[in-house]
């Protein structure tokens, strides 16, 4: 097909044409958080599939904090929709790994590393994210961690 950036300009372009709103207001944002993200190097080129993802991981982690932070003050209609943009955002992620498919990715790495006990907790994180590459949310691959290392 092409890029992660090029496939996302196709989709926008369909979803304009099919006058799909909420699509086509999501995309826009995916697009323009990518185009910030590649003027905001010192030398501003086009941004790599990784590094798109890394983007589209990071606008996908807004919209659910912002609809769990719209729910819990009793904003339902704005909660439903930051659900509905993150549900566009996800048909652009890698698909997410299962609770034990972290925790083996964990294991391994931290046997890799040789990390133990919770002081070894940002090292082993770092390697632990490097392992999961985007595949599943930074909190649950922390807390597994966590879990792990015993604290």
């Amino acid at each position: 097909m092409g890029t992660l950036k090029e496939q996302l300009t196709t989709d926008l372009r369909t979803a304009m044409k099919a006058r799909e709103q909420l699509t086509t207001e999501t995309l826009r944002m995916l697009l323009s958080a990518v185009r910030n993200e590649e003027v905001a190097e010192a030398a501003a080129r086009e941004l790599s599939d990784d590094e798109v993802s890394t983007v589209l991981t990071r606008e996908a982690r807004k919209r659910r904090e912002a609809a769990d932070a719209y729910q819990q003050a009793g904003r339902v209609e704005l909660a439903d929709r930051e659900r509905a943009e993150l549900s566009v955002v996800e048909r652009y992620l890698p698909a997410q790994l299962s609770d034990e498919e972290v925790a083996e990715l964990v294991a391994a790495a931290l046997t890799d590393g040789g990390f133990q006990g919770a002081q070894a907790m940002g090292p082993a994180m770092k390697a632990a994210r490097a392992a999961v590459a985007g595949r599943a949310d930074g909190a649950r691959v922390a807390a597994e961690v966590r879990r792990q290392l015993g604290g």
